[in-house]
């Protein structure tokens, strides 16, 4: 997808700017990055990364295209700095009083960015399979996000609603397991994923309730428990 003769072709093979600043200044510098930021998400949603180049991003930003140049260097740093940014955000995992409603809250949430058009978030996976920069960053993120959801499952196993370990075998001993949360995460919430973005289906109002209870289900019966990793 990529055009060797657009400024995007060199998005695998460079670095993020030498001396770039790790911390996150105010002012002006700040407002420039909002606004250029802005432009990326914009222009990705519209015209994919094929079509996104720097000069596109610094003229939609209202800023001059050295100004991009010198702090993202070209469309691999854009990439990378916009899915950081979206890390930054204060987003809260959905808290309604049971891991159905949890999981089903997040699902409808996922749903509603995946069939917004344009979607920013379909055009950012497609463009993260272009720009090795931006995978890694995407694949930060996604950790990231589903760390900060294990607390669904840390509050599931205190309210009782699933067992905290060691489900009990056929003769009655208890096995020494734990409760894999990542795997009952990424359980509930890849149908979405595959019928609205692998299959390009209609959505359907119902995926996100049934995809969270059927993640529950087997849940509660045991299929997201691993033997338990010891420890010295």
């Amino acid at each position: 997808m990529t055009d060797s003769t657009d400024s995007t072709d060199s998005t695998d093979s460079t670095e993020p700017a030498a001396g770039a600043p790790e911390r996150r200044p105010g002012g002006r510098t700040a407002r420039v990055r909002a606004q250029v930021l802005d432009a990326v998400r914009a222009e990705l949603a519209e015209a994919g990364h094929e079509g996104l180049t720097v000069e596109g991003v610094a003229a939609r930003a209202g800023v001059h295209r050295t100004t991009v140049y010198r702090r993202w260097r070209d469309v691999g740093g854009l990439l990378v700095d916009v899915i950081d940014a979206a890390g930054e955000m204060d987003w809260q995992p959905p808290d309604t009083g049971s891991l159905r409603g949890d999981l089903t809250a997040l699902n409808r949430e996922i749903q509603e960015s995946l069939v917004v058009r344009p979607s920013f978030a379909v055009a950012l996976m497609a463009a993260s399979f272009h720009s090795e920069q931006a995978a890694r960053a995407q694949t930060r993120l996604w950790a990231d996000r589903y760390a900060q959801c294990e607390i669904l499952v840390e509050r599931a196993v205190e309210r009782g609603e699933l067992p905290a370990r060691g489900a009990r075998g056929a003769r009655g001993a208890r096995a020494a397991t734990d409760l894999d949360a990542r795997g009952l995460l990424v359980a509930a919430t890849a149908p979405l994923y595959h019928q609205l973005v692998l299959l390009r289906a209609d959505p359907d109002p119902r995926l996100p309730e049934r995809a969270a209870a059927a993640a529950v289900l087997a849940a509660a019966a045991g299929a997201f428990s691993v033997p338990r990793t010891k420890r010295a």
